[in-house]
C-alpha cells in the first residue's frame, strides 16, 4: 500500500501575481505526470491543503483541470488559502466531502483507515482543531480502535523554530494531541503548510509536514521573523505499508533529474559528479 501525499499547490489562474511567484499549476501538472509514471503507482494520494491560491471557483476548475489525469483517487483537504463552499461546488462528485459545515470525512483505503481533518479559520493563517473538531476526531478514532489509522491536517500540531510559521501555527493543538493520546491505532500524522519536509515526535506516533510541491520556504532558524523563497527540488512524499514494520515515508523528487545503475560487475569511477564505468 502506497500512499502519495502532495500539499500547498497554491493553484492560480494563469498571468496573475500569485501565479508568476508560485507557479502552482505548471507544478501539479509536472506532479501529476510523475505520481502517474511511477511503478508501482500510488494507491490512493492525499493534497493536504492550500488547493489554490486565493479559494475562488475559477481557481477550483482549473485545479479539476490539472488533477483529472490522475490514475488513482484524490483525496482533497482544505488549507487557510481555501474556501470551503467554492470546494465542494466544483467537486460535486467528490462525494466524500461533506454536503455542509466542516470539511472532515474518513476514507476506508486498503490496510489504512484515513481520517481528514479541517483546520481552516476564514480569513486567517493559522489553524484551529476546536472543541467540535476535536470531539468529531475522538468519535471516529473510537469507532475502529484496531484499524492503523492515518489522520492528515493542514496545519501541522507541532511548533518548528521557523519564527514566521509558528506564528500561523495550530490553535488546539494540545488537545488534539490529548486526543490522540488515546487512541494508539494512530499510525501517522501528515500535514502541509510549511512548505518543507519537517518530522518529529508527537506523543505516541509521528508527525510529518509535506513540502509543497510549488515553492519551498527558506529554513530559517534565526529568532527574528521573516520567510524567504527558494529554488530548491520540488517533490510530494510517498508513505510505503507493507503491513509488518510500520509505515515508511520516502521523498520523491518531481523535478526532472537522471537515474544511473551502478555496481553490476564494472569497474566505477565519479566524472562530473556523476557515476561511470571505467571497463
Amino acid at each position: 500500500m502506497i500512499i502519495a501525499q502532495i500539499s500547498d499547490m497554491h493553484v492560480a489562474e494563469p498571468d496573475t501575481p500569485h501565479d508568476s511567484v508560485f507557479a502552482g499549476a505548471a507544478s501539479l501538472s509536472q506532479a501529476v505526470s510523475h505520481l502517474n509514471r511511477l511503478d508501482p503507482r500510488p494507491d490512493v494520494l492525499v493534497a493536504t491543503g492550500d488547493l489554490v491560491a486565493c479559494g475562488t471557483e475559477a481557481e477550483y476548475r482549473l485545479l479539476r483541470a490539472l488533477l483529472a489525469p490522475l490514475e488513482m483517487p484524490v483525496y482533497l483537504l482544505p488549507g487557510n488559502h481555501d474556501d470551503r463552499d467554492a470546494l465542494r461546488s466544483v467537486f460535486p462528485d467528490h462525494d466524500y466531502l461533506p454536503g455542509g459545515g466542516f470539511l472532515h470525512y474518513t476514507v476506508e483505503a486498503g490496510p489504512f483507515r484515513l481520517i481528514m481533518l479541517d483546520t481552516l479559520v476564514p480569513g486567517e493563517e493559522h489553524g484551529e482543531l476546536c472543541a467540535e473538531r476535536l470531539a468529531w476526531l475522538d468519535a471516529r478514532l473510537a469507532e475502529a480502535p484496531d484499524r492503523a489509522t492515518v489522520v492528515c491536517l493542514h496545519h501541522p500540531p507541532f511548533r518548528t523554530g521557523m519564527r514566521t510559521m509558528d506564528g500561523m501555527a495550530l490553535i488546539g493543538a494540545d488537545g488534539f494531541g490529548d486526543v490522540v493520546d488515546r487512541h494508539n491505532q494512530v499510525e501517522r500524522i501528515l500535514s502541509g503548510h510549511l512548505h518543507r519536509p519537517v518530522t518529529r515526535r508527537f506523543r505516541h506516533t509521528v508527525a510529518q509536514t509535506c513540502p509543497s510541491i510549488a515553492v519551498q520556504l527558506e529554513l530559517d532558524l534565526r529568532p527574528q521573523e521573516g520567510v524567504g523563497l527558494t529554488k530548491e527540488p520540488i517533490l510530494c512524499l510517498l508513505h510505503y505499508w507493507d503491513g509488518d514494520d510500520g509505515l515508511v515515508t520516502h521523498t520523491s523528487y518531481i523535478e526532472d533529474y537522471e537515474t544511473r545503475t551502478v555496481f553490476d560487475g564494472k569497474e566505477w569511477k565519479i566524472a562530473d559528479n556523476l557515476w561511470e564505468a571505467t571497463s
